[in-house]
Order: structure tokens, then sequence, then C-alpha cells
């Protein structure tokens, strides 16, 4: 259940201020929460680590909790929060299980490096990959993992520069220039990172202190039948059997402090590291989850929710199902193209889904309708008397006003969806702006060997993963999608050209703009970089339509700005109301990327009426579900030996069987995929990777009876490292307790 992110890296750059901007719409954002205003059930909640012991310690210890909030946070002793990292800056979870700074996280967050890894030679993503030894473990440049050294409140030093009738632009920057100068302190003489984070809708600020890391290598992955089993058949659903994980290890310099990638480097000595039980677990028994959740707005308006469902759900539904249709037919095609498009798919496959089961939810739990009754209570409180008036009463319009029929919405939407993360052609032809600019004389000359190279670099890693036939065929059919859906106000200037010079024939003019652009394969892009002239970019059709498509999205941004103000000032007043309208109850903030645990038990659920799920799977269900040869469901005879055997050893159950899979209802959400599942003692048990289809709409309204996090059983990890894969090597590292 990775995080989606809706940017495209350079094409949208948000700087900080943009954040606090845009820190409330849900337009770029994966997941979206909100919850109803009632007492918090014991599973609801993604709880900041280090106000454990203010908010939660006696339920949790009421649960079955068995340590203490100083054994989970701790700022000069080691602790488990040394022992969780955010893999990437927050796209997954990871957690430390050696000395030796081994982790694991799920396969489909290391998905895209054993994809880079892989080759028809030497396919790892289709037959997993092992390190022998510690020199066999293979490089990643740029990717990396975080830890959380120390968390600060700084609220009331934030808002002791705030005033309630201050301007927003002004508040933006206010918040802004302190917030660099607290950032700056904090890490001053340090080789650390730090950032303040707006919580409860910009109503909490929190200091948050982090180390990051540069040399990450992969260890070990299973085969893809392993690690993707049910692939999009089986994705959000429960029951899984998915032996959703991989293996890493990170490296410092000599020195233990962060490097990048050097022979020279050694392993990270863990400041902590989690032992891992064979115990295994019973119905009820307690599980907590601590990871690094993505983008969650519990405190969304039934506004919010419409505008959502149709705009960024029904976008992203009726873009991606033709893109991914294209995707999979090039895939079907030779084992090259899987291996090309395994993570495109992936990712653009993950989303799709979630967007239909939560409109679905939406639907099938009346979740607008629970909201509107929310918003109601509200405006009757705040009623009660002028000062609540003076104070809230303009939350609620406000907001009404930045989300009704905001067409710059739906278009900004289109426009990422079917241009920026459709086809990619126009992507990687923007990125030349520099070099367009530097052939301009708008840039110093000296810099232009250094963004040649650069550029040469980014056509390599570009090249190896595209197929100039599919993407054509992409921007055929998602443009003719973006002038069907979109209003003509809101067309980039090529549009006129394909109605009129190819008489709206949209295959021809896509043949014709990859005919003619230079950025179409390999080798043309390159002798082009060995002779770069400033004519033959400004002409390049390509080029131009990168530079009218973010021509256009920033005019679109621009024009928003005003609703994105009124849309923050609202969101702002209503939180604040919220929570003085609800004195006693602990309110949670929303997840940013930040450090979170959340609580609650092992257990099934009814999906449906007379249907009930049980709260694990074994092996007899992978059994059954093989289908020979299937894309999503073939097992390798080796495996079907291995497992008709029943020789689990010390990995098996009580009852004899290999637990395969469990569920709990810990809340997560994107960005917790690879979180570890912990037990009362702090042992892990288990990887969380996803979430359960009945309770899509759980990331807007949280369902206590529905609501479950999916979980790859520890001992099923070990099994096939095991028995399967024989990298007993990399279980000796670990701390195994029977």
């Amino acid at each position: 259940m990775p995080a989606e992110s809706t940017s495209t890296g350079i094409l949208i750059i948000r700087n900080r201020k943009t954040e606090w901007t845009q820190m409330s719409r849900f337009l770029f954002f994966g997941a979206v929460i909100v919850l109803g205003f009632s007492r918090v059930a014991a599973d609801e909640g993604m709880w900041l680590p280090a106000l454990l012991s203010k908010v939660n310690v006696a339920e949790m210890q009421e649960l079955g909790f068995a340590l203490t909030p100083e054994d989970i946070y701790q700022v000069n002793q080691s602790s488990l929060k040394d022992a969780v990292l955010a893999i990437d800056r927050g796209s997954c979870t990871g957690e430390l299980v050696s000395p030796d700074g081994l982790f694991l996280t799920n396969h489909h967050c290391g998905f895209g490096d054993i994809q880079r890894h892989s080759t028809e030679e030497n396919n790892i993503l289709k037959n997993g990959f092992w390190a022998s030894n510690r020199e066999a473990e293979l490089s990643n440049p740029g990717k990396t993992v975080t830890f959380l050294i120390r968390m600060e409140d700084v609220t009331d030093t934030i808002l002791s520069v705030l005033h309630p009738g201050m301007d927003e632009s002004i508040r933006i920057d206010s918040i802004e220039s302190l917030s660099v100068r607290l950032e700056f302190e904090a890490i001053k003489g340090t080789h650390y990172e730090a950032q303040v984070k707006s919580m409860m809708e910009s109503n909490r600020f929190y200091l948050f202190v982090t180390e990051t890391f540069r040399d990450i290598r992969l260890v070990g992955t299973p085969p893809e039948f392993i690690g993707k089993f049910g692939g999009d058949t089986d994705n959000w659903m429960w029951p899984r059997h998915t032996g959703d994980f991989s293996l890493f290890r990170i490296y410092t310099g000599p020195d233990g402090e962060p490097a990048e990638y050097a022979p020279e480097n050694i392993p990270l000595k863990s400041r902590h590291f989690l032992p891992i039980s064979l115990a295994g677990y019973k119905e009820g028994d307690f599980s907590m989850v601590l990871g690094y959740p993505g983008r969650t707005n519990r405190y969304l308006t039934s506004y919010g929710i419409k505008s959502m469902r149709e705009t960024l759900n029904d976008v992203r539904i009726n873009v991606r199902a033709k893109k991914l249709e294209i995707i999979r037919e090039y895939m079907e095609s030779g084992e090259k193209a899987t291996i090309q498009y395994a993570s495109k798919h992936n990712r653009s496959s993950n989303y799709y889904k979630f967007s239909i089961g939560q409109n679905r939810g939406i639907e099938r739990l009346e979740v607008l309708q629970e909201r509107r009754k929310l918003e109601a209570e509200f405006e009757v409180w705040t009623a009660e008397n002028e000062q609540r008036t003076e104070k809230y009463g303009e939350a609620l319009p406000l907001i009404r006003q930045a989300l009704t029929q905001n067409e710059d919405d739906k278009a900004q939407r289109y426009l990422v969806e079917a241009f920026l993360q459709g086809p990619e052609i126009f992507t990687f032809a923007y990125r030349f702006s520099s070099l367009y600019r530097i052939l301009k004389g708008r840039s110093n000359e000296v810099n232009k060997d250094t963004e040649l190279n650069s550029l040469r670099m980014m056509a390599e890693k570009h090249f190896r993963d595209y197929d100039p036939v599919t993407d054509r065929k992409l921007v055929s059919a998602l443009t003719r999608i973006y002038v069907e859906n979109v209003d003509e106000d809101y067309h980039p200037k090529f549009i006129k050209e394909i109605k009129g010079r190819f008489r709206g024939d949209y295959e021809k003019w896509a043949d014709h703009l990859m005919k003619n652009t230079q950025f179409k394969d390999s080798l043309t892009t390159l002798r082009f970089l060995d002779r770069p002239r400033l004519m033959a970019l400004s002409n390049d059709p390509a080029f131009r339509l990168g530079r009218d498509l973010y021509a256009l999205l920033n005019r679109v941004r621009t024009s928003s700005i005003d609703d994105e103000q009124k849309l923050d000032r609202g969101n702002r007043l209503f939180v604040a109301g919220l929570m003085e309208m609800n004195p006693n109850r602990s309110f949670y903030p929303d997840a940013n990327s930040t450090l979170r645990l959340t609580y609650g038990s092992i257990g099934g659920y009814f999906p449906v009426d007379a249907v009930y799920y049980d709260y694990f799977t074994t092996h007899k269900g992978y059994l059954e579900k093989a289908i020979p040869g299937d894309i999503e469901f073939d097992v390798w005879p080796e495996m079907i030996q291995l497992l008709e055997e029943g020789d689990f050893g010390d990995y098996a159950d009580s009852d004899g069987t290999l637990h395969t899979c469990f569920i709990s209802n810990n809340d997560i959400t994107g960005g917790n995929s690879g979180s570890p599942v912990m037990n009362s003692r702090g042992e892990l048990i288990g990887i969380a990777f996803d979430g359960n289809w009945e309770a899509m709409s759980g990331d807007i309204a949280f369902e206590p009876r529905l609501q479950k996090c999916i979980n790859v059983d520890i001992r099923f990890v070990l099994w096939i490292m095991d028995k399967f894969s024989g990298a007993k090597h990399l279980i000796d590292e670990m701390t195994i307790l029977k």
C-alpha cells in the first residue's frame, strides 16, 4: 500500500511555502481521511510517539501493552523509534532487524530497485535475489532512509508571531521565516536535517530533527510469484497469501556517519533493532504499528469529500483505466517489456483500484451524510453565542466557496494524470529547460558541460525502461480523454493544431509528434546532446508541448491561489472549532510522513452479512489459489512441493500450519507499507503491507467494524528465506525469540 505522490518531481516543484499554502488540498494526496468526532476507538488514530505518555499509555496498557512510553520514544537512549526508518523520504517504512543495518520492508516498496537491477539475462524480479555475502549486495543510487532523532513542540513559538486577523499570505510567510530559523538552530554544527511541520490544519507545529543515510543496498528479495502473489486481483483484498517483503542494508562511511556509496563503506551500527518472535499470536492479542504514514486529512468536510470523489478519484479512474490497458498490452509482448514497465504499471494500478474502492465505500457507508450531520452540529454550536460566531462562523462558508464548482481543480487533475503522469515524452522533454536557458544565454555558460552530462545520465536511465510505440499510444489516447473531459478554457495551445491541421485525428498527430522530436529514442537524443543547438531545441514539438503544459499548469495553479487561501483559513478554523467543541476528546494530527504509532488488536471481521473472515491465512490457502502459468497466481513447482511436504520447522504455528498473513485493526495508510507489526513486548510479528477492500472509505471515515491492516506473518518471511531461498545466513544476523 505505497504512498502515491501525484507530483511529477521536477515538474511540480513544491517549496515549503507551497506546502503551507496547499497543506489541506486533497488534490495532490493519494489518500485522504476523515473520521467521526465521537470517542476515538482504541484502534483509531496515528499518534506522535513523543506524546504517548500524556495521551495513550493507560489505554494501551488496558489492551495488553507491556512496555513503557520511554521504550518507544527516547532522545538520549535507544528506543523502538531508532529501529524504524522512512524510505525515500516517506514513500514506505522499514525496520532494522540486525545490529549491522539490515532492514525489512515490503517487496512492493523495493519493487523499483528490484526492477532496475533486472535484465533479461538476470531477471531478479522474476527469479529473486539473495546476496551470498556483503560484497554481493547491490547499490541503489538515489535511495535514502531517514531516522527520527527527536521532535519538539514549537506551537507556542510559532503562534506567538501570528494573530487571528492576519492575511493568509503574510501568515504563511511568517511561519516560513520563523521555521527556517528554528530549523537552523536545531541542527547547527551537526549533519542532521530539521523541518517544522504543521499539524491539525496549522493549529499545531512540531520540529523534527532527522538523520538520512544514502548508501542503501539490496540484500534479498523473493521471486515475484511470492512477493506479488495475487497481483492486481488480490490487491487491497482479504484473505491474502502474499510474501510481500524484501531486505536492504544501510551503509555508512568508515566514521559511522552518512555517506554516498563507496566500496570502503561499512554497515550501519544499529542504535536499536527489533527482535523477532516465533511465538505467534491469537485473536484479541495487542498489536502496534510504528511507521511513517504519508498523508491523511481526517478533518475533511463534506465539500472536500464530494470534490475529492468527483475530481481526484473520478479523474484518476478515467485516465488510468486507459493508461493501464495500453501498458498491459505492451508488457504481454515479452520478458523485456515486462521488466521495463513492471514498476510503472505497479505505481499506476495500486491507487487506480484504491479510488474505485474508495468511491464505492463513500456511497455504501453514507459518508457524506454523516459528515453533513457533523457540520450541522458545528453550525448550531457556533451560533450559540457571538464569540463563537465571530471566531468560527466563516469556517464552513469559506470551505464551501473554495470547493464548490471549482473547474481549476478538475483541469489541474486531468493535466497531471493525462499529460504529466501519462505519456513520458512531455516530462522528459521539459527536463531540457535548463539547457534551453543556457543556450539562450540566460544562464552561466560554465554550467553547460555539467548540464549536458546530467542530461546524458538522465537519458540513459529514461530510455532503459521506455518504449516509444507504447508512449505514442499513450499520447494519442490520453490527449483525447483530456479534450473530451476538460473545458476548452483549459486546453493547451496544441489542441487547436490537432483540431485544425490534423482534423481531430489524434493518431496522426501523435505519429507526427513522435517522428519529429529528437527525444523519441536514445540515439537521437544523445546525438542532440553531442551538438546541442538552440534552434533545434526551440522547434522541437515535444519540448514546445512540454513548455505549454507547464505554462498551463502554472496558470491554473495561480488562478486557484485565492481559493487555496480560503480553504486553508476555513479548514484551520473548522478544526480549531472542533477541538473547542469537543474538549474531552484527544485529537491526533493528520499523517504527514512523520513517525506515528497506532495500536489495537488482532482479529477477524464480518465483511458482509453472514460472512466471516478469520484473522489469519495459511499455506493451505496459498496452494488452493495456485494456478500454474497464471500471471498473478503462478507458483513454482519447488514451492508447491515444499509446502506439501510440510517441513515448517520452528516457523510453524502451534496448529502445525505455516501462517502466511494476518490482520489487525491498526490504523494505517499509504507510507505505512513495510511498517513493523509488533506484539505487546515490541517484538516483530509481521510486516504491514495493505488495507482491506471493504474499508477503502476508511481513509475518509474510519470504520471500526471493517477497518483492517493486512500483514505478512514474519514466520512466513523467515521460512521463505530459510527453506525456500537458502538465505539462512541472513536469519543468523537476527535475534530470533522462540
